[in-house]
């Protein structure tokens, strides 16, 4: 059959065929584009934070914004820094893993039990890395399959977790002096110590995850969305088991750098870390409630915390003044991003 033709000053002209009707756009495709967004970067409060600590701690003590200082600093924001990040994860499925504290705990002590016993560091650094990820796999398990609060169960594996390290550790520290340890904490990159620069090369692959795979798109979209997220075929379920493993492994990976820097398998319980862990996410400008995220945010809010107590350190101020400090900041920045939304 001919194509329909019309007539226009004598001369006949082939009809243009109707345009094919849009498809909708699904919610995958409206967190891709959310992923992308610069205005992620936009809202954090985090830096302009940063920039007035330095400021204020830099006016009141003349050792605060020195090189030696500075490097310290890094140095201990490093254990905060992996915690944050696998954090992160966990915050932008719409959860929260209360049980980071335990698992780092208990990472460390089986870590610091292995070498005790005569095996090798790698063995005890591996044990501990994956003791972490198989606690996540079990949060995000019993999360996602049995449908359970995600509070609930972390809570009850950090108690769970507090209990086996102080069990298998008989409620004693271990001594972890070792080479590999040392140079980790001690030895540097540039400005940078061994432990940074470990944890800057995870934060950048935990950016690539979240920001340029697929996983990251249908984990943002889980969390913002799950029920529409299903909807299209992502598969919450799965993207929540994998979120709270890479929580535990970061747990895990934060505990080899606390043994690196303090020399030993301690059985308490870091509790303090933990909730410093949760306020550097906030600070960095991750929802609390899902679907919107960054790496790099909870990665200054961690320093940020770090350089916070570093400061009222070197500013005369007594440790029990300190949480209180951290506390006001974090709750200000809350405030804050909810006003900018």
């Amino acid at each position: 059959m001919s194509s329909p033709t019309t007539i226009d000053g004598g001369a006949a002209q082939t009809a243009a065929p109707a345009p094919a009707p849009q498809a909708e756009p699904t919610a995958l495709d409206e967190f891709r584009g959310r992923v992308k967004d610069p205005g992620f970067w936009a809202e954090w409060t985090v830096i302009p934070a940063f920039v007035v600590l330095l400021v204020v701690f830099g006016l009141i003590s003349n050792v605060f914004l020195t090189a030696d200082n500075l490097e310290s600093v890094l140095a201990a924001s490093a254990v905060l820094i992996a915690l944050a990040i696998g954090q992160t994860f966990a915050v932008a499925t719409a959860g929260i893993d209360l049980s980071m504290g335990s698992v780092l705990t208990l990472s460390g002590v089986v870590l610091g039990q292995l070498y005790s016993h005569g095996n090798s560091i790698w063995l005890g650094i591996v044990a501990a890395i994956g003791v972490g990820a198989a606690i996540g796999f079990l949060n995000g398990f019993v999360i996602a399959k049995a449908r359970i609060s995600d509070f609930i169960v972390t809570l009850g594996s950090l108690s769970i977790a507090a209990g086996v390290a102080l069990v298998i550790s008989s409620g004693k520290p271990v001594e972890v002096i070792n080479k590999t340890m040392l140079d980790l904490s001690t030895n540097s990159v540039g400005p940078l110590r061994w432990s940074v620069v470990v944890a800057l090369i995870v934060a950048v692959a935990a950016h690539v995850l979240l920001f340029r795979t697929r996983f990251g798109t249908h984990l943002l979209a889980t969390g913002g969305n799950a029920e529409g997220s299903r909807a299209v075929g992502v598969r919450t379920a799965r993207v929540k088991i994998a979120a709270y493993t890479i929580s535990g492994a970061m747990a895990g990976l934060a505990a080899v750098l606390l043994v690196a820097r303090i020399g030993s398998a301690e059985p308490a319980a870091a509790t303090s870390l933990l909730l410093n862990a949760v306020a550097a996410v906030v600070l960095g400008g991750v929802s609390l409630f899902g679907g919107r995220g960054t790496i790099a945010g909870p990665v200054i809010g961690a320093v940020l915390l770090t350089a916070l107590v570093n400061g009222l350190t070197l500013a005369g101020v007594s440790e029990a003044y300190q949480p209180i400090a951290v506390g006001t900041v974090v709750v200000a920045s809350a405030v804050l991003m909810r006003y900018q939304r």
